[in-house]
């Protein structure tokens, strides 16, 4: 059987950028990497309706600049900007180092795969016939221009004493094809039976930039020239 790689980690470096952009000593870097983890995973707890499904991350050596891509970012700027200036003030608490946010929205977060996914486990939490919630997640975001989709579940669906599997499809999704751009997004629903995995893949087409897979290119063997035989 054929094992599942993350789009997103397989594509990282070669297609698209690293999410946290900085270099550290070997002493450093533990540190810094935990640092990373404790940014993300405060924002993402406090700011959890904003629907954020990507937080960047750049160092120099003055501060730390965090971007936030939010389909709401409205819920995080807050009355006049009073909501960045706390959250700034809260980031600096956190990990003692100055903090500058900028915040970027979303235009479509219909092809966002976790946004995708966070809206899926919304509707099961409210406990939604899972097959109906599907297929209304597939609709829209084929409507929206997505190339494909693929949604998997696992859990007990639908109140099953049995835990099972099951996935729909909809238009093409090329995994293997480092040209093509598959956003990838993972969530857990609470559900009074039990948690229910929550997978989502989008194809949102191809990378603009064609020259970004050249390093790819150069990594493969060159091919041997085909020996010719004369008569």
């Amino acid at each position: 059987m054929g094992q599942k790689v993350n789009p997103i980690g397989f594509r990282t470096g070669i297609m698209q950028d690293w999410k946290s952009r900085w270099y550290a000593s070997k002493k450093e870097y533990a540190e810094l990497l935990i640092e990373d983890h404790k940014i993300r995973a405060y924002v993402s707890k406090k700011y959890k309706s904003a629907g954020i499904p990507e937080i960047q991350i750049e160092r120099t050596r003055d501060e730390v600049k965090v971007v936030l891509y939010a389909a709401r970012p409205g819920v995080i700027i807050g009355r006049k900007g009073t909501h960045v200036e706390q959250l700034q003030d809260e980031l600096q608490a956190l990990v003692g180092r100055r903090i500058n946010i900028k915040i970027e929205e979303i235009s479509r977060p219909e092809l966002q795969a976790h946004l995708v996914a966070e809206d899926i486990a919304e509707q099961l939490a409210k406990r939604a016939a899972f097959r109906r919630t599907m297929k209304r997640a597939l609709e829209q975001t084929m409507e929206a221009g997505a190339k494909g989709i693929k949604i998997q579940m696992a859990g007990r669906l639908g109140g099953a004493e049995m835990a099972r599997r099951e996935k729909q499809i909809a238009g093409s999704m090329p995994l293997s094809t480092l040209r093509a751009k598959i956003d990838y997004g993972f969530v857990e629903a609470m559900t009074p039976q039990g948690h229910i995995g929550i997978q989502v893949w989008i194809n949102q087409g191809e990378y603009e930039d064609q020259n970004n897979g050249v390093d790819a290119q150069e990594g493969q063997a060159s091919k041997k020239p085909k020996r010719s035989y004369k008569r």
